[in-house]
């Protein structure tokens, strides 16, 4: 492998910076909608660390995800590659050259791993850990398996714990966890009940409490915090204080769901699903709270945003809880409320307090941010921006390239430059198929389609949906990868 002296290189040549490297947290919750927030107008569900965290730092009002769905959103943000260049392009197990392999993984794990993110893809944790960071994902991870080159550990973490698997992280009580290349049994889960012994998101906590409570004086620290909630299949455990609370304040308005839309089927899914937000902002809470304890409050950077947008199955109810509100669509789609996520930053004396910005920024500018606060190399393939300048209280970045997503689902696109925002349905099959034109800062709930008064703008937006992806052999668009 030839990356990391690569790297280190780089890194060597873009050292010489005076300040104190920060600590980095990027707390990454699954299927958080940009609605579900007390800061973001949540009136049904309580935030309150989260909620904290937005009124000591920088809460983002136009923030996307990298993709509509896990794996891709997640390889977005780590290799800072939109849908249209990078290697995971959708939830995927691989193509027919990797059926051995799915094979071997299944009969092993009882589940099958996510398509591999090559050893060829630099990561933001692979780009830190050239310079002297500790790296550590704990969570979801979805992007490979331990014994193959997705490996957390061959993708720049010297520490991983959680799970591998999307597939496994369907249940909240999994039958085991991975710590690095290992299986752990949970004594106590089967992985197929709604009740169990051991809790993933609470097994993740504390192994990320450990892991901060341990982190030496001397090294930076760089934390990918991926929690499992609140993912359906709702659950959380009875000891959740928040849970009776919620029963209380919607009974005789949470009917059960009945696990006919997938995932199990629950007693009070209203009343579920709040509670595992609230227990998910609880562990940021205690995050911080140790960060106090251990004098490292003022060097650590958090950053909390979500994957996607909130879901439409299993029982979660999006209208009662207006989680994606007032956006259209759900996770899977390419309308706002597919991609548009909650993003908090806070760092105290860097970042002020009370701030809102309704800069256009997407998961893949994390990446050349965090390098550029760390001194770290920024891959010349990377798609993002550094925003170290703007949560600084600095202007913001000169260009803003436009922001492209792709869905295999469907082959559809979706593009925004500036306030407006192209999105072509069909595109795999007719990549001519009309384009719907939005103006984002007059309607943001893509209520009215305008291509027709705008022909100028459609059509610069057209050629760009074609120009923006290069073609994928592990996920080829029919039409879209035809020669010209």
């Amino acid at each position: 492998m030839i990356k990391l002296p690569i790297l280190l290189l780089l890194a060597w040549m873009g050292l010489g910076r005076a300040a104190p490297r920060p600590n980095i947290i990027v707390f990454l919750a699954d299927d958080l909608g940009y609605g579900e927030l007390g800061c973001y107008g949540q009136q049904r569900i309580r935030t309150p660390h989260l909620d904290q965290l937005a009124a000591e730092g920088l809460r983002f009002t136009q923030f996307y995800a990298g993709h509509a769905v896990c794996a891709p959103s997640r390889g977005a943000f780590l290799t800072g590659r939109h849908s249209g260049h990078g290697f995971v392009r959708e939830n995927s197990e691989g193509g027919a050259r990797q059926a051995a392999e799915r094979t071997r993984i299944r009969e092993a794990d009882g589940h099958f791993a996510q398509l591999a993110l090559p050893a060829s893809e630099i990561t933001i944790a692979e780009s830190l850990q050239a310079v002297g960071y500790r790296t550590a994902c704990i969570g979801k991870w979805g992007l490979g398996h331990p014994s193959n080159e997705g490996a957390p550990l061959r993708q720049g973490f010297d520490f991983f714990y959680g799970l591998i698997s999307q597939w496994q992280a369907h249940n909240h009580y999994p039958a085991y966890l991975w710590r690095n290349a290992t299986k752990e049994p949970l004594e106590g889960n089967d992985g197929r009940s709604l009740r169990g012994r051991h809790y993933a998101a609470d097994r993740c906590e504390e192994e990320a409490l450990a892991f901060l409570r341990q982190a030496p004086a001397d090294h930076p620290f760089f934390l990918y915090y991926a929690t499992p909630a609140p993912h359906v299949a709702l659950q959380v455990p009875e000891d959740e204080p928040s849970l009776a609370s919620y029963r209380q304040a919607f009974a005789g308005q949470d009917p059960p769901y009945d696990g006919k839309q997938g995932y199990l089927a629950t007693p009070d899914p209203r009343a579920t699903y709040a509670a595992m937000v609230t227990r998910l902002d609880r562990t940021l809470g205690r995050m911080r709270d140790l960060l106090q304890q251990t004098g490292q409050t003022e060097n650590t950077l958090i950053i909390f945003t979500s994957d996607n947008g909130a879901s439409y199955v299993g029982g979660y109810d999006r209208p009662f809880f207006r989680g994606n509100q007032p956006l259209r669509g759900y996770k899977g789609q390419l309308w706002e409320g597919g991609i548009r996520v909650p993003c908090i930053a806070a760092w105290p004396g860097k970042i002020k307090p009370a701030q809102t910005s309704s800069w256009v920024g997407a998961s893949w500018d994390l990446f050349p941010t965090l390098a550029e606060l760390a001194g770290a190399a920024v891959p010349a393939a990377c798609d993002g921006v550094s925003l170290a300048s703007l949560l600084q209280g600095g202007p913001p970045p000169s260009t803003r390239p436009p922001l492209y997503w792709e869905t295999m689902a469907g082959g559809h696109q979706a593009l925004r430059l500036g306030d407006w925002k192209g999105l072509r349905l069909g595109a795999a099959k007719n990549p001519d198929a009309p384009l719907q034109l939005f103006n984002l800062a007059d309607d943001p709930s893509e209520t009215r389609e305008v291509a027709a008064l705008h022909p100028a703008v459609a059509a610069q937006i057209a050629a760009l949906l074609k120009s923006s992806r290069v073609p994928s052999a592990e996920f080829p668009l029919g039409a879209l990868d035809a020669p010209p």
